[in-house]
This record gives C-alpha cells, sequence and structure tokens, in this order.
C-alpha cells in the first residue's frame, strides 16, 4: 500500500521515535559539531532510521537531515527535513523533553509534517494546511489552541541576530507570562495542542530542520504566527511569534516591539 505524505511522514517519524526512546538512559558516544554543539549516537541512529523510511517510500525526493546534511538534487521539487533528536541536551542529560521532526517541504510550502514525542506516544501532525491532529494509540484528535495556561516557552539558545535590540524576556512579559524554556520544538507543537499560550524565538527558521514540522502545525490548527515584528514568517528581521489567539500574539508583538524602539536608546546610553 502506498502511503500518503502526511501518513510516510507520520511513520518516519515514530521510526526515529522508536530510536530515541530505546537508547534513553544508557550510555551514549557524544560527537561535536561546533562549539558548544554536539550530537549522540542516539541521533544518529534516529536519522538513519527516519532516512531508510522516507528513501524506501519516496526515493526520488531529496532530504535535508539535521546530521546527514543534504541529500538528494538540489533543485528537487520536494524535500524532507528532518531533525532525529530535537532537544539532544536534554536528551542526554536524562530528561525525556525531545522531539522527532519530520516535515515535507513541496515548492515553497510545507505540505505534510509530524513531531513525534517518543515518551509520551503521540505524534502531532498535518497534511492539509486546514488542521492539525495528535495520534494516541492510532487514534487522531483534532488540536485545540488555547492561551488558558499563560504559559510561554521561549528560546535562549543562540544564534541571537536581532541582539541587542531583542532579548527574549523582560520584566513586563514576565510579569504577565509564565516563560518556561523547553528547550526541544516539540514546545511550538504544544502551542497548536493548547498545552502552551504561545512561543517566541529569535532566528533565521526558513527551511529549518528544527521549526518547519511545528511551524505548519500552528499555522494548520489556526494560530497567530509571524515573524518578531508581526511580518509574515521568514521575512524581515525573522524570528518567530507563534500565538494560541489574537489577544496573546497581540500582547507578545508589543512587547517586543517596545524593546526594537528602545534600542538605540539603550545604544547610546553605553557609549
Amino acid at each position: 500500500m502506498t502511503l500518503t505524505d502526511p501518513e510516510l511522514a507520520i511513520v518516519a517519524a515514530e521510526a526515529g521515535a522508536a530510536v530515541v526512546r530505546d537508547r534513553f538512559g544508557g550510555p551514549l558516544e557524544r560527537f561535536d559539531k561546533s562549539p558548544g554543539d554536539f550530537a549522540t549516537a542516539a541521533d544518529l541512529e534516529s536519522e538513519r532510521a527516519v532516512l531508510d523510511v522516507l528513501r524506501h517510500a519516496r526515493p526520488h525526493d531529496a532530504v535535508l537531515g539535521e546530521e546527514s546534511g543534504h541529500t538528494g538534487s538540489r533543485s528537487a521539487d520536494r524535500t524532507w527535513l528532518v531533525d532525529p533528536l530535537c532537544g539532544t541536551l536534554n536528551y542526554a542529560a536524562r530528561t525525556s523533553l525531545v522531539a522527532v521532526n519530520v516535515a515535507l517541504r513541496a515548492g515553497t510550502e510545507v505540505t505534510a509534517a509530524a513531531v513525534a514525542d517518543p515518551f509520551a506516544g503521540e505524534v502531532f501532525w498535518t497534511g492539509d494546511g486546514h488542521r492539525a491532529q495528535v495520534r494516541r494509540d492510532g487514534v487522531d484528535e483534532l488540536l485545540a489552541p488555547s492561551a488558558r495556561s499563560r504559559l510561554v516557552d521561549v528560546n535562549l539558545d543562540p544564534p541571537f541576530p536581532n541582539a541587542p535590540a531583542f532579548r527574549a524576556t523582560d520584566a513586563e512579559f514576565t510579569a504577565r507570562f509564565g516563560p518556561r524554556v523547553l528547550s526541544t520544538t516539540l514546545a511550538v507543537a504544544w502551542v497548536a495542542a493548547g498545552r502552551r499560550a504561545a512561543y517566541v524565538t529569535d532566528g533565521d527558521l526558513r527551511d529549518s530542520v528544527h521549526f518547519a514540522g511545528s511551524i505548519a502545525l500552528c499555522q494548520a490548527a489556526g494560530c497567530v504566527v509571524t515573524g518578531l515584528r508581526g511580518q509574515p514568517p521568514h521575512t524581515g528581521v525573522g524570528g518567530l511569534i507563534v500565538a494560541a489567539d489574537a489577544d496573546t500574539h497581540a500582547a507578545l508583538l508589543a512587547v517586543v516591539e517596545r524593546q526594537f524602539r528602545a534600542a538605540p536608546e539603550r545604544t547610546a546610553a553605553r557609549l
């Protein structure tokens, strides 16, 4: 039976999640990638499992993997974006807050995405751009964003291309919201699921193996998804504000905008 693209994304993400789950808590060889960044044997094995599924089912598609890089034609219309273990530092510290991300970019759009939580046994997925679901034990449930928790995850990991104009938190932010630092893009999927009110990060996220799947989930679920200054994603100053509703998004956007406006004053004060 030929799998649809969304089903293939789910199967591939589940294959990677099985490896991540099986290797958890055991000894792991580390491989340095850059200062402060590394992969583990679990990252590499998970990516191989994901790629085996994708290459068997779609041998002519290109793949961009976090660990193995780009394979296939760079001019291919269809490219799979794979992050086999998002939250490697959490995982290496025996903290089970991680995700396996698989997304398909066809042309300029992400048309299928799956974000697997290896330890909760959940796969968040979308395939039509108009709805997002979570699959547990083979049963799908529609995702419903909610800002009720007021919990907002922020990404404090470098790079910070908009520093010093933008900083992830300030006093007004912490007075209104409960900031969290989950250190995995599972937190972005949680916005679509109503478990977080919002997520904020700096950075250029276009074709990001970390973010492509969860951004697609949030857009399909009806979240408000923009760049840091309210512009369309992947334009302007970049970054991401994804919020469960318009009110939460507006509040966060106002905080961020005040930071950008105050940046010249902070710079002048240091001179």
